[in-house]
């Protein structure tokens, strides 16, 4: 909910923003006159002219709706990781834990699954301060992630100068350093996402929440790189089918109404953004799974030694020749009653 609150309240600021500079503008009728030729270049004239001197309050306009959107997101997502970090840890401890705490270890002995943090120090109020920290630390790091795209593109600028013109030269070098930048920038985010749940967890400042993020991915890298891997997976599988059935649509742009395919687009894309919102929760509960499992219920079971194999006599399937049968036993009593 909170995902879908900040989202709706960006969209909101922004189209209501868009319409009440447009409003600002003056139009003058010569203007109106090149925008009506449909001329590219009178056009861009007529947009070039309409928007000079006014760009810098577009500017100032958009630099304080980031702000105050960055302000609402900080508190709405901190609250929300609480919510939803709680209602799983709940749930595992209750109906998951439950189940599998009877079951012995290795060695036979019973143990909890769950941790073993006190759930009144799970609903320490501090978390909420950790959290917006955490946040902030994220805005920051894709602040920093924007500045980053623009240093490179300076610096492949400089393979291209208006001498002599390389813009495939300046892309290949930009190509690589962008791609360089975005892989920093979701790295960084994961772990300060994911610090996110131990300082709802175990109640750690935003310091110690990143040291037990990092703790957990060395102990679990493998668990933690399957939940993500396969999430990360079907979240792209999503992405693809979504994309393409949304620009089904767009194909009959021209033969259907715009409403009719602006309606279809917008509900593709609420369906991959609910899709999207429930992957997200699947790979926070397989993180909070990981968590509660001890280390002893995931290592392997030591081998069976070998028993030594019990000696059975050979079973006899020939006859003895030597063995007396009973009829070559002499009977006294038989041969005596013959001879009578």
């Amino acid at each position: 909910m909170w995902r879908w609150t900040a989202g709706a309240t960006a969209a909101a600021l922004f189209v209501f923003g868009l319409f009440e500079y447009l409003d600002t503008l003056p139009v003058t009728n010569g203007e109106l006159l090149f925008l009506r030729t449909r001329h590219p270049y009178l056009v861009g004239e007529a947009i070039a002219h309409i928007l000079r001197g006014s760009l810098n309050r577009a500017v100032m306009a958009g630099l304080l709706a980031a702000l105050m959107l960055a302000v609402l997101w900080m508190i709405a997502a901190s609250v929300g990781r609480i919510a939803t970090v709680r209602a799983l840890l709940d749930y595992f401890r209750r109906d998951v834990a439950s189940k599998i705490s009877a079951s012995s270890i290795r060695d036979g002995a019973e143990r909890d699954v769950a941790s073993n943090v006190s759930p009144d120090r799970v609903q320490s109020n501090s978390a909420l301060t950790a959290l917006v920290r955490l946040n902030f630390l994220r805005i920051v790091v894709a602040v920093a992630a924007i500045f980053g795209f623009m240093g490179a593109a300076i610096l492949a600028g400089y393979a291209s100068p208006d001498a002599d013109p390389r813009p495939a030269l300046a892309f290949l070098l930009f190509l690589p350093l962008a791609g360089l930048i975005c892989w920093v920038w979701w790295a960084l985010n994961w772990l300060l996402s994911l610090a996110g749940m131990f300082a709802v967890r175990d109640s750690e400042d935003a310091v110690g929440a990143i040291i037990a993020a990092v703790s957990f991915c060395r102990e679990r890298t493998g668990a933690v790189f399957a939940v993500s891997t396969w999430t990360g997976l079907a979240h792209l599988i999503a992405f693809v089918v979504a994309t393409t059935a949304a620009s089904l649509p767009l194909g009959f742009a021209g033969f259907v109404p715009w409403r009719l395919v602006a309606a279809a687009v917008l509900f593709v894309t609420l369906v991959y953004f609910v899709f999207a919102d429930w992957l997200y929760m699947a790979r926070l509960a397989g993180y909070i799974c990981i968590t509660e499992t001890p280390l002893a219920l995931l290592a392997p079971l030591p081998p069976i030694p070998p028993t030594a194999p019990s000696r059975i006599a050979p079973i006899q399937t020939t006859i003895d020749r030597d063995e007396p049968i009973l009829s070559d036993v002499p009977q006294p009593r038989l041969v005596r009653w013959c001879e009578g």
